[in-house]
């Protein structure tokens, strides 16, 4: 039986974002999946309008009656996290399940561009490196990498010596591993990072499509832990989930609704090449 991966993310009503972008993805690969919506969204933020509803309380009740039934995970993934309060909660919750040795992966949601997300404060980043201190592997943007490890927040181009002190100054954090994606270089784009267990950094190039989708992120985490979970090693699996999007977004990107997501479901034999 394969494992059980907990994913505490924002659910939407309409979108193939966060919840609704990972759970079919990691059950399409054989996992037993759980979900823990952190926050309501009406729908993508990129229709300019939406609705947040938070669900610290819910998250507080539905972990101890789970706790009550004797359920334990394997992996738990984190996401979009909508306060200071559930940030508190969820890094508590997470340092306790790397006790019992779960694998801890954060996607550290802040910005994007260059920049924080409207009501992301100061306070917030400081909380988000506390909780990456537990984490196995940490898979933040270009942006948020910079903000976590409070350098080259300036920069929108990066050559590769200063992408191997980035990548230190978040291993300084106390994750294992590190990935890193929307990386604009000298003369590529790229994802990068550290495998712990390999002791290895690697850098990946990728040719860019010119179409943007939300979702992205979420679709590429959640292939990158199923291939984790199943054995592969970290840069294989950065690769693969690489290469799959790259597929996705060429198939989609004529797409006249891309406020949505990418509509995976509708081409899921790209998931198995």
């Amino acid at each position: 039986m394969k494992e059980k991966v907990l994913l505490m993310n924002d659910l939407p009503g309409y979108g193939k974002v966060a919840l609704a972008a990972a759970m079919p993805i990691l059950t399409h690969y054989g996992y037993s999946v759980y979900n823990l919506p952190t926050a309501l969204v009406s729908n993508t933020l990129d229709y300019g309008k939406f609705y947040i509803q938070e669900n610290t309380e819910y998250m507080k009740e539905t972990i101890r009656v789970w706790e009550e039934l004797g359920f334990s995970f394997d992996a738990v993934s984190t996401g979009f996290l909508a306060s200071r309060q559930q940030l508190e909660f969820v890094k508590k919750f997470c340092e306790k399940q790397a006790g019992y040795g779960t694998r801890i992966f954060v996607d550290p949601i802040m910005g994007d561009n260059g920049k924080l997300y409207n009501g992301i404060s100061n306070e917030t980043v400081e909380n988000m490196r506390e909780l990456c201190r537990v984490a196995d592997c940490i898979v933040p943007n270009f942006t948020e990498a910079t903000f976590l490890a409070d350098i080259f927040q300036e920069k929108k181009c990066i050559t590769e010596s200063e992408l191997t002190i980035l990548i230190q100054k978040l291993r300084s954090l106390g994750t294992k591993s590190v990935v890193i994606t929307s990386i604009q270089m000298e003369d590529q784009s790229a994802v990068a990072g550290y495998d712990a267990v390999n002791r290895q950094q690697f850098i990946i190039p990728f040719e860019e499509i010119p179409a943007r989708f939300p979702g992205t992120g979420d679709i590429f985490s959640a292939i990158m832990i199923s291939k984790l979970l199943a054995g592969e090693t970290l840069k294989d699996s950065v690769a693969c989930a690489m290469k799959i999007i790259y597929r996705l977004l060429k198939m989609n990107k004529d797409s006249v609704e891309k406020y949505k997501g990418i509509p995976f479901e509708t081409c899921m034999e790209v998931f198995e090449e």
